[in-house]
């Protein structure tokens, strides 16, 4: 769960919609109507090809250098930046149930509190993750 930064090669089909890929990643490629909606295509694309990476423990390959990328006349390169976590905490918002154990002392403590337990631990859990 990271941001990322790839290079990602623009080509203008003769159709007129824009075609996209990233020579980086193994299967990531898109197209789009304009550049606009080109570069909207290639963010999902990539966030959601590392997301999968990320999900079945697979490496994250290394970003190319955009300068060292071969690309053909017409075509551009530009730079497309996704942040994976971003991505999760919009599309895996779900509620699971977690069961723990703590001690009895510290349950009846807290209860005489008021603490909730669960928000609690998303607190401890993006504290010990790094992550907000």
């Amino acid at each position: 769960m990271a941001k990322y930064l790839f290079p990602a090669v623009f080509k203008q089909e003769a159709n007129g919609i824009y075609s996209i890929n990233f020579p980086d990643i193994e299967g990531c490629y898109t197209q789009g109507d304009d550049v606009q909606d080109a570069y909207e295509m290639a963010e999902d694309v990539l966030c959601l090809r590392l997301y999968d990476l990320e999900e079945s423990n697979e490496p994250i390959p290394t970003p190319s250098n955009p300068a060292d990328i071969p690309f053909e006349h017409g075509s551009f390169i530009t730079l497309i930046g996704v942040d994976t976590l971003e991505y999760r905490k919009f599309h895996d918002n779900k509620a699971i149930k977690k069961t723990l154990t703590i001690p009895q002392w510290l349950n009846s403590i807290a209860e005489r509190e008021g603490i909730n337990f669960s928000q609690v631990l998303q607190n401890a859990l993006k504290e010990q993750l790094g992550i907000q």
